[in-house]
């Protein structure tokens, strides 16, 4: 057995070797990572045949492989790093498959290279890089590839036979919807499990074969109430930021809406890391719907809906852009008559509530209300303080404060250092005293400095869960009580009564 063991940090940086049967005092130390930017992880590929050690920082990458049949054998190489090059490994045969940034691939691309010699100096391409798709990963089987696309901020599933080398894609039924590969530890099967879910469709789980192309649903996840999903809609719409950048948001409501300002609307923001928010069912979101409100997300750059380069583009230097977008999404809602500024409600968590905490300082008046979750906004003292778990390795997402051109750009948009006397919305910010990541004293100061210069009589309400850690509450119906205090705040503050 192959483990990790975690610095004081919690950042995994030592792999063991156990014998079963033995005593612990006897495992070997395989490897140590000394460097606090990079973190570890350890697992085998799908085909059994090797055990990969995987160290990576946010931006690069290295892998060792070890023959599974020789356990107390030596790690060799796949490719050690280099600055800024990123990739992850599959195995196949003689060969391994992996995506990787290399060569200036920015949304990646896919290479193979012999096991006996898998450095990139034989790697060869597969799918040669497309700078309009981004490829997020695959899944590797006997005769199968699967890819996992991302092009135009929708994602894709193409299937490639193996013996043949023909390929195709699988169709899904809507034009926004969210697709996730899921477990398929099986080498050997020709079907390929995956979720698939949009605003209106539930999370609903389809096995398909690659060899018929016939897709099975297996499960949807039941929604209570008699939810008729003819009843609302979905759809995608573009708004143009100031630089001339087309950021999507992703819609839905009930059919009939009007489009005349007249209706509340939430807008969800994230923006960091290159994730993606992809567009999600809730079902307690139907009773907001129900009661008149549109949902929406804004896909805003420094997330990775519309590939790496929108990501590049909302980090380090760049943050700003984060920022404006969202802005720049509200104004566009605004505008086309979606809602109006007292009616909008805005709502991010994490590095979603730095977004919601920058944006308020900027443009208070263009919202009614804003709710922030286990928000980081303390960001000058946190990131200067290397004790606090996650600093290190956030350097390569916000920059090192102590360099001089980062810390004064990252103090340019720190949401407690930037406070001000002006008339904020409706805020509700809501920590957890058990949260590794974002402490809870950084709601909790954000609060008091804004309630000392918030001009206005709007509520500014703090909430700190005392059992909670940085997801929240976790027990089977505590996130539900959880979700209905933060709609009773919403819609006490619009005013809404039924």
């Amino acid at each position: 057995m192959f483990y990790t063991v975690p610095d004081d940090a919690w950042r995994p940086y030592q792999l063991y070797r156990h014998t079963l049967g033995t005593d612990r005092s006897t495992d070997v130390l395989i490897y140590q990572e000394d460097d606090e930017l990079y973190w570890m992880g350890v697992g085998k590929t799908k085909s059994d045949k090797y055990v990969i050690v995987h160290i990576g920082s946010k931006t690069t990458d290295e892998e060792l492989y070890l023959d599974a049949d020789n356990p107390t054998g030596e790690f060799r190489p796949i490719q050690r790093r280099v600055k800024g090059m990123e990739f992850s490994t599959s195995h196949h045969g003689d060969r391994f498959y992996i995506v990787t940034n290399a060569d200036g691939a920015t949304n990646f691309k896919l290479v193979s290279a012999p096991v006996s010699a898998p450095g990139k100096e034989n790697w060869t391409d597969v799918f040669p890089y497309r700078a309009n798709v981004k490829i997020d990963g695959i899944d590797v089987f006997q005769d199968w590839l699967v890819v996992y696309e991302r092009e135009d901020g929708l994602q894709k599933m193409r299937v490639v036979n193996l013996n043949s080398n023909e390929s195709h894609y699988i169709d899904f039924p809507e034009s926004v919807y969210s697709m996730s590969t899921n477990s398929n530890p099986d080498y050997k099967t020709s079907v390929v499990r995956f979720t698939y879910m949009s605003m209106i469709t539930p999370n609903s789980v389809f096995d398909y074969d690659m060899k018929t192309h016939q897709r099975e649903l297996k499960k949807q996840r039941e929604v209570l109430g008699g939810y008729d999903p003819t009843q609302y809609e979905t759809k995608r719409v573009w708004a143009t930021a100031r630089d001339g950048a087309r950021v999507p948001i992703s819609m839905v409501c009930r059919k009939g809406i009007k489009q005349d300002g007249t209706s509340p609307l939430i807008m969800y923001g994230y923006g960091s890391y290159g994730i993606s928010m992809d567009p999600w069912f809730s079902s307690s979101r139907l009773s907001l719907m129900d009661r008149g409100f549109i949902y929406t997300i804004a896909h805003i750059r420094g997330g990775g809906e519309m590939g790496r380069q929108w990501y590049e583009d909302g980090k380090f230097l760049k943050k700003n852009n984060t920022f404006n977008d969202f802005i720049d999404c509200a104004e566009f809602l605004i505008k086309e008559k979606y809602t109006s500024s007292d009616k909008l409600v805005i709502d991010g968590g994490s590095a979603g509530g730095l977004l919601i905490g920058a944006v308020v300082n900027m443009r208070p008046d263009l919202f009614g209300v804003a709710l922030a979750s286990v928000p980081f906004v303390d960001v000058m003292n946190t990131m200067l303080d290397e004790t606090i778990p996650l600093t290190v390795v956030e350097y390569e997402e916000w920059g090192n404060p102590n360099e001089e051109k980062f810390f004064k750009y990252m103090l340019s948009y720190s949401p407690y250092d930037n406070v001000k006397k002006q008339a904020y919305p409706n805020m509700l910010i809501q920590s957890s005293l058990n949260d590794t990541r974002v402490q809870y004293w950084e709601g909790t100061k954000w609060a008091a400095k804004l309630r000392v210069n918030n001009t206005s009589s709007n509520r500014i309400l703090l909430k700190t869960n005392m059992g909670a850690g940085h997801g929240g509450s976790s027990g089977r119906y505590d996130y539900l009580k959880d979700i209905a205090f933060e709609y009773a705040f919403v819609l006490d503050c619009l005013g809404i009564t039924k």
